[in-house]
């Protein structure tokens, strides 16, 4: 008997491992089909566009998915997002996950509160992404966009609204009961645990209360004859002040504020800073007063303020009062500029699109015409299951039907889901410079440096802030438009800013370019101490203009650190409003906006002598106010190098002659199909924008450069920093000792010390100018202390530490 019992025990105990086995197995693939789920669709919500055509065809080899999980992943997220319900598939996956759980036996979820829940947002969730998105994009699946689009019919967008909010709201209700009389009992459950925790906090609390009166209105009268204190309770303070709030009142006549008694106590409050304590029942007598120092800040601003009062806000506009901005009759008036509508052309170019797009099996679902000044931009969209790709190799195809030159084909356009292709118009109308200067976006622009550039394709006024750019770059081919575009960004800048609050330092390797601008010298223009021309043409002082402008932007950075300020708005700002004292070397600050016309030219000639200190201000400068314009009409790797374009951000591009071009300037192609005469584009970072740049003849530049010119204007040119080229370090000759500085031997234990030959160190650290720095540092060079010049790099130091140098100086007093 007891054989037979063992053995059924352990046919029982075989069948249940036998019987586990497929319930492990079971439970695993749910979890791991829930895993699948949730990451093929986070991966379809990512490249759904791209793949949508990929759903149908998991075995496909020409065609290529994005998804994780490849052609299952396109057909899961197609099935469950796309044609049903939307994001809510991600509940679907969960339920999975939640079965396979169950079946291993993991109670982590209670399983019909769970399904219940799940259901519940299967149904609502898709409804609710489908109002609203308005059926666009596949947030809320067919599902949701159809009960959406059915209720919206029915009950109109108010009741489809008023539907969504109260089912969300009434499930809320129903699952957490917030009924109002349970959140009433609530919230008095809470306030008698907060009473009871400040009771528990009470010392003492057996011997100042009773526990059946522990809720009177009216605290306990003390006992008379009593020793102990009258002071009250914590408790019943307490109480007190929630019964009768405090009482404020203001005695005129002493100027301080008195707190009504809290336990006996009074605290005034008077406009000197200085906090008496009071008590009616005083123990020892004294007054106890309290003052808070002020801080120096606090000095600093109180100074500034009595400035302020007796002078006024710093004006940097006072030297020149008087000074007139350019009136917008210098610039000339070309007419009537509102674009003409050929209805004929448009409707030609339609019929040859859709007619040529139906030939090669792509249908169209819509299509919208938007008429710019020189180019039409004609949206479509495709109907669905056309792939973008197909569409973009047409481009050669459409331009050959159309008989256009320029055809650009943008699929798809940013932030929208259409396919925009743009074409030359066979008239286009004139953009000049005075209709963009007169439009109200520019009078009324607030912006640092705005720079007006031309009008976009859907003929709106396109503008950009140069100090925010903060550099740009230009190219484009000879004659097509990129001198044009400088004297636009130039003129922009002379309408809205002020001599002192901008300067320009204009560099023009074909001297004939920027030359009209010499006569506003004594107004915008900056130059080197001995400059004769403001206008830089020659390469040898190219190079030591820049390295000038990277010693004036490390004096900016210096005051700016001393100042607290981050950046050249802050320190005006605070130089305007007295906080900066003069004294300490502080002014205020003007813009500079270098120019380069032929960047390419300055490259050939001059090479890492000019790329190097361009890299330096491309990076650092724009905190300081220190702006680059760099034009080329050769935008190749060699000159344009990945350093160049690293640091400058936005590009403008007029037509190129070739498509590598167009991919050096703008990393897209699209510049090798503008049409020239001004037609460019534009590019900072998020998209590709297609603009007339507006027209200014050189006539009306030279009518501007003489209206300022005419007017008072500042003794000379602004001076950038002197800068000792290697020629000059090389011509010190042989050191003479009997020669040299009487700060050459602590110059020469800073360089040691420090490690470091730079003619700027010894400058802060000596407090020197920049030409006794600067011979000083050549006298060091001649003598063997320091290196040769080293580009923008500080000089080599030939001694490693100080005793050899004590030695070294000591033979040189020999």
């Amino acid at each position: 008997m007891e054989k037979n019992t063992k053995k059924t025990a352990e046919t029982a105990s075989e069948s249940s491992k036998i019987l586990s086995k497929p319930r492990i197995f079971f439970g695993i693939l749910f979890v791991i089909i829930s895993v699948v789920m949730t990451f093929s669709f986070l991966s379809y919500l990512m490249n759904w566009k791209a793949d949508q055509s990929r759903a149908g065809a998991m075995l496909d080899k020409t065609t290529k998915s994005s998804n994780l999980f490849g052609g299952v992943g396109d057909w899961l997220g197609n099935i469950f997002i796309f044609e049903s319900i939307g994001i809510a598939a991600f509940v679907v996956a969960f339920l999975f996950f939640v079965f396979g759980t169950l079946i291993l036996k993991k109670n982590y979820f209670k399983p019909w509160k769970t399904l219940g829940h799940s259901l519940f947002f299967i149904c609502w969730l898709p409804i609710f992404m489908g109002a609203i998105t308005n059926g666009e994009g596949v947030l809320g699946g067919v599902y949701g966009f159809q009960i959406m689009d059915f209720l919206k019919l029915v009950i109109g967008t108010a009741g489809l609204w008023l539907a969504i909010v109260s089912s969300i709201s009434l499930y809320f209700i129903l699952e957490f009961n917030l009924r109002a009389s349970n959140v009433k009992a609530k919230l008095n459950e809470l306030n008698e645990n907060t009473i009871g925790k400040v009771k528990s906090m009470m010392p003492n609390s057996s011997e100042n209360f009773d526990a059946d009166d522990e809720m009177e209105a009216e605290p306990r009268e003390p006992e008379e004859n009593s020793g102990e204190s009258t002071r009250k309770t914590v408790f019943e303070e307490e109480f007190e002040t929630i019964k009768t709030p405090n009482q404020t009142s203001f005695d005129g006549s002493t100027e301080k504020i008195t707190v009504s008694e809290v336990g006996g106590s009074a605290v005034s409050l008077s406009p000197t800073n200085t906090f008496e304590f009071g008590n009616d029942t005083k123990s020892d007598g004294i007054d106890f007063k309290v003052e808070v120092a002020q801080t120096i800040d606090d000095d600093i601003d109180n100074k500034s303020k009595e400035l302020v009062e007796k002078h006024g806000l710093y004006d940097h506009k006072l030297d020149l009062a008087n000074f007139q901005m350019p009136p917008i009759d210098l610039l000339k008036d070309y007419g009537n500029e509102e674009i003409s509508v050929n209805k004929d052309e448009l409707e030609e170019n339609k019929n040859k699109i859709v007619g040529l797009l139906k030939n090669f099996n792509v249908g169209i679902a819509e299509i919208k015409a938007t008429i710019g000044p020189t180019v039409t931009l004609y949206e479509i969209v495709p109907e669905a299951g056309i792939r973008v790709a197909s569409i973009k190799k047409l481009q050669d195809d459409i331009a050959l039907n159309l008989s256009a030159l320029g055809i650009r084909i943008i699929a798809p356009m940013p932030g929208k889901g259409t396919i925009g292709i743009e074409v030359p118009r066979k008239n286009p109308s004139m953009v000049s410079m005075r209709s963009v200067i007169a439009s109200q976006k520019f009078q009324n622009s607030d912006m640092d440096l705005p720079v007006v550039f031309g009008k976009t394709i859907s003929n709106e006024i396109f503008m950009a802030d140069l100090a925010k750019m903060p550099h740009l770059l230009m190219a484009g081919a000879t004659g097509q438009g990129k001198s044009v575009g400088i004297n636009a960004i130039l003129t922009s800048l002379l309408y809205k800013k002020h001599p002192s609050e901008l300067k320009f330092v204009m560099v023009d390797p074909k001297k004939v370019e920027l030359s009209l601008y010499s006569k506003i010298e004594r107004h915008y223009l900056a130059k080197l101490p001995d400059g004769d021309d403001a206008i830089i043409t020659d390469t040898h002082k190219v190079i030591n203009t820049l390295n000038s402008l990277c010693v004036e932007m490390d004096t900016r950075y210096d005051l700016l650190k001393n100042a607290f300020c981050k950046n050249l708005k802050e320190y005006n700002k605070k130089f305007s409003e007295r906080k900066l004292n003069p004294e300490n070397g502080h002014r205020y600050l003007p813009y500079i906006v270098l120019v380069v016309d032929e960047f390419a030219d300055l490259i050939m000639t001059a090479g890492k002598e000019v790329e190097l200190p361009i890299a330096r201000l491309a990076q650092l400068a724009r905190a300081v106010g220190i702006h680059l314009i760099v034009a080329t009409q050769r935008p190749s790797v060699n000159v344009i190098t990945g350093m160049i374009k690293a640091n400058f951000p936005a590009r403008a591009a007029f037509r190129v002659i070739s498509n590598v071009d167009s991919r050096t300037i703008l990393d897209a192609t699209g510049a090798d199909q503008l049409i020239g005469k001004g037609d460019m584009l534009y590019f900072n970072g998020n998209e590709i924008l297609r603009l007339q740049c507006a027209f200014v003849d050189t006539p009306e530049v030279e009518k501007i450069a003489e209206f300022i010119g005419e007017q008072k204007g500042y003794a000379t040119a602004f001076m950038l920093p002197e800068y000792s080229s290697e020629e000059t370090s090389s011509s010190a000759g042989t050191f003479d000792p009997n020669e040299k500085d009487a700060l050459f031997e602590d110059a020469a234990r800073i360089i040691v010390s420090t490690q470091q030959g730079s003619t700027s160190m010894l400058q802060r650290q000596l407090k020197l100018g920049y030409n006794r720095a600067g011979r000083i540092m050549d006298q060091l060079e001649a003598s063997g202390i320091v290196g040769g010049f080293n580009g923008a790099k500080a000089r080599e130091v030939m001694i490693s530490d100080l005793n050899s140098l004590e030695q070294f100086l000591e033979e040189l007093r020999k």
